[in-house]
């Protein structure tokens, strides 16, 4: 499991000469392999799904039916590795921390970039990421408990079924962000205005009620303590995909390790809706 306990971070190495996300990128390409949480401050980051491209059809077919879990905001054309709209020198290839190799349905290999892996026939699709959002919820002084303890976020299967399309069908995967009643109020308001980073919360409290038995033990990510003034808030996750190649036991597939997401140029207040 990854922590930022246990890992140099990325904007320990930014390199000070060049635009926080461009910085962010490139420490990527030079091995780092950390969560980006708190890295780029201002810029959005992104999950990442790469399929082979008989699959793309069906699978941004999936993301349009499941808006909440998987927004998409960027595309690559079918066998190349780059995404204009989201950064001029940006390589899918190598510009995160860590990806998941997925065959069969199970991770296979954790690599720092996929160069080995890349073929002719894959899409990559950029899905929005809340960490967008966690830049406005500390802007009005709300605690994002990872992010203080320098642990990834917590992330959870859950009963709630996605729309199927083709053969993606399964549990949509949550973020969790302990916070007090009336901060999850004004949580609930500031991130309804980021529909494209996941929006509103789709629950809070009681995490028996959308299937999670132990909040102490998240599927994805580090677990945060919940204390006994505060509520567990559930965003829908860019997660998501992973566990729906898992229920599907897609063939091939390439994801980005959670937590550990792409950097792009794009900035959180462009998401806004006012």
């Amino acid at each position: 499991m990854i922590s930022l306990a246990r890992t140099e971070r990325l904007s320990d190495r930014a390199d000070t000469g060049l635009p926080p996300s461009v910085a962010a990128r490139h420490a990527c390409r030079a091995g780092m392999a950390s969560s980006t949480a708190g890295v780029a401050n201002g810029f959005v980051q992104g999950n990442l799904a790469i399929l082979p491209e008989k699959l793309a059809a069906s699978f941004h077919r999936f993301c349009q039916l499941n808006p909440k879990p998987c927004p998409v905001i960027g595309m690559s054309d079918v066998g190349d590795p780059r995404i204009p709209s989201l950064g001029i020198d940006l390589d899918i290839r190598t510009d995160l921390p860590r990806y998941r190799v997925w065959r069969d349905g199970e991770v296979v290999e954790e690599p720092t970039d996929i160069m080995a892996h890349w073929r002719d026939d894959l899409v990559a699709f950029v899905l929005g990421c809340s960490f967008s959002f966690e830049e406005a919820l500390m802007a009005e002084d709300l605690p994002i408990r990872h992010i203080e303890r320098k642990v990834r976020v917590p992330m959870y299967r859950t009963n709630i079924a996605c729309a199927p399309s083709g053969p993606f069908a399964g549990p949509m995967v949550v973020s969790m962000r302990p916070l007090k009643p009336a901060d999850a109020i004004r949580a609930v308001q500031i991130t309804s205005r980021f529909p494209s980073v996941h929006g509103a919360p789709v629950h809070l409290g009681h995490p028996h009620s959308i299937g999670i038995a132990d909040i102490a033990k998240p599927d994805y990510g580090d677990p945060v303590p919940v204390e006994a003034d505060e509520i567990p808030v559930f965003w829908a996750c860019g997660v998501t995909p992973q566990a729906v190649i898992a229920a599907a036991k897609l063939p091939f597939a390439i994801t980005h390790a959670p937590g550990l997401m792409l950097v792009t140029d794009l900035k959180n207040k462009q998401l806004a809706v006012l």
